[in-house]
C-alpha cells in the first residue's frame, strides 16, 4: 500500500511538473514569434537606416579626391572658361564674340546650379567656416542671390517636403498665366534679371536689413567688377558691357528651367499631415534624367542623373552622388520602390503635351496607402 501510495504521489507529481511545463512553453512561444516576425519584417522592409549605412560605408572609403576634387576641378576648369570668354571678346572677330559670350553664359550656368547648389549644401568642403565662404562667393558674389534666400526656400523647405502640396511641391515655379510654348522657352530668358530681385526681395519680405546690406554689397561688386572686365576687353560702355553680361547669362537659363519643374512637377504628391516615411517620400518624389554630358558638367550630377540619390543624402557632392548611384538604385529596386528615370526629350514631350494638367492646375494629392 505504501509503495501504491508512493508511485501514485511521484506519477502526481510527474504530471504536474509536465502540466507546468507545458504552459511555460506556450506562454513563450508568441513572445519567440514575434521576434521571428520581427526579423523577418526588417529584412523584407527597406530602412532608411540601412541604406544610409550602406552609403555611410562607401562615403569612409573614398578619398578627398572623390570626395571633394573631381567637383573642385570641374568647377576650376568652368571658372577659368569665364575669362577665356571675356578674352575673346578682344578679338575683332563676330564668331570669337559669340564664343566668349557663349564660354561665359556656360560659367554663368555653373555658377547658378553646381556651384551654388553644391555650396548651399555643405558639400564642398568639410570645414564649416570655408563652406560659409563658398556660399558667399558662389551664391552672392558671382550668383547675384541671396543665401539666406537659397537656404531658407531650399534647404529648409524644398528638401524637408519634397512634393508635399503648400511646402516643397515645387509650385513656385508655376506661372498659370503664361502659355505653353511662352514659358518653356521665353520667359526662362527673363531670369538673369529676376534673380537678384528675388533674393533680396525674400529679405526685404523678411526684415534682415543687415543682411540685406551685405548680400547687396557682395552682389553689385560681383556684378560690378565682371562688367568692368567686359569694358576692358571689349571696349564697350559700361551699359553696352552690361548688356553683354545679361545676355551672356541666358544661354543656359532654358534648361535650367527644365530641370526644376521635370525632376518632381508630375509625380506623387502628398498632404503634409498624410505623408510616406523619408525613404519613400524621396524615392516616390524625385526623378533622375538620364546622362547628359554638357548638363553633367555643368549643372552637375546631383541635378541631373542623380537627383533621387541627392534628395536622399543631400550633404554629398556629385561626384558621390553618382558613386552611390549604383547602390541606391539596386536598394530601391530589389524592396520594390520607384526609381524614376526619363530622359530629357521625353520630360519635354511630356510636359508640352500635358502643359495645363502640370503647370496650370493644382497636383493631385496622392493618398498614400499601405506604408504605417
Amino acid at each position: 500500500m505504501m509503495l501504491r501510495s508512493g508511485l501514485q504521489i511521484d506519477s502526481r507529481n510527474a504530471q504536474t511538473q509536465h502540466g507546468n511545463a507545458t504552459p511555460s512553453i506556450k506562454q513563450r512561444s508568441p513572445v519567440l514569434e514575434s521576434m521571428v516576425s520581427n526579423e523577418k519584417r526588417s529584412i523584407s522592409e527597406p530602412s532608411m537606416q540601412q541604406l544610409s549605412q550602406k552609403v555611410r560605408v562607401i562615403s569612409q572609403e573614398s578619398s578627398w579626391w572623390e570626395l571633394f576634387g573631381v567637383d573642385w576641378t570641374i568647377i576650376t576648369f568652368w571658372e577659368i572658361s569665364f575669362f577665356v570668354g571675356v578674352w575673346l571678346l578682344s578679338f575683332n572677330s563676330r564668331l570669337y564674340f559669340a564664343v566668349g559670350m557663349l564660354l561665359m553664359g556656360l560659367n554663368y550656368g555653373m555658377i547658378k546650379t553646381k556651384g551654388s547648389h553644391l555650396a548651399a549644401h555643405n558639400a564642398l568642403c568639410h570645414s564649416k567656416r570655408w563652406g560659409k565662404v563658398w556660399k558667399h562667393l558662389f551664391l552672392e558674389f558671382q550668383g547675384t542671390f541671396s543665401v539666406d534666400a537659397a537656404c531658407d526656400i531650399h534647404i529648409k523647405v524644398h528638401h524637408p517636403y519634397t512634393n508635399i502640396i503648400g511646402l516643397g511641391d515645387s509650385s513656385t515655379w508655376r506661372a498659370p498665366y503664361l502659355p505653353c510654348y511662352i514659358y518653356m522657352f521665353i520667359a526662362p530668358l527673363v531670369l538673369p534679371l529676376l534673380t537678384p530681385v528675388v533674393g533680396l526681395g525674400y529679405l526685404v519680405q523678411e526684415r534682415r536689413w543687415r543682411r540685406l546690406s551685405q548680400c547687396s554689397v557682395l552682389a553689385f561688386l560681383g556684378l560690378a567688377s565682371q562688367t568692368l572686365l567686359v569694358m576692358a576687353a571689349a571696349k564697350l560702355s559700361a551699359v553696352k558691357a552690361l548688356l553683354v553680361l545679361l545676355l551672356s547669362r541666358c544661354v543656359m537659363e532654358i534648361p535650367y528651367l527644365h530641370i526644376n519643374i521635370f525632376q518632381h512637377i508630375g509625380l506623387p504628391m502628398y498632404d503634409k499631415n498624410n505623408k510616406p516615411p523619408r525613404l519613400h517620400l524621396m524615392a516616390n518624389g524625385a526623378l533622375n534624367l538620364t546622362r547628359t554630358w554638357l548638363l553633367d558638367l555643368n549643372f552637375g550630377h546631383s541635378l541631373i542623373n542623380c537627383h533621387t540619390e541627392h534628395h536622399l543624402f543631400p550633404q554629398l557632392s556629385d561626384n558621390m552622388c553618382l558613386k552611390i548611384k549604383p547602390a541606391v538604385q539596386e536598394y530601391l529596386q530589389r524592396y520594390g520602390l520607384p526609381y524614376h528615370e526619363k530622359d530629357y526629350t521625353e520630360r519635354l514631350h511630356y510636359f508640352i503635351k500635358n502643359y495645363k494638367d502640370l503647370m496650370v492646375k493644382m497636383p493631385p494629392i496622392t493618398e498614400f496607402v499601405g506604408i504605417q
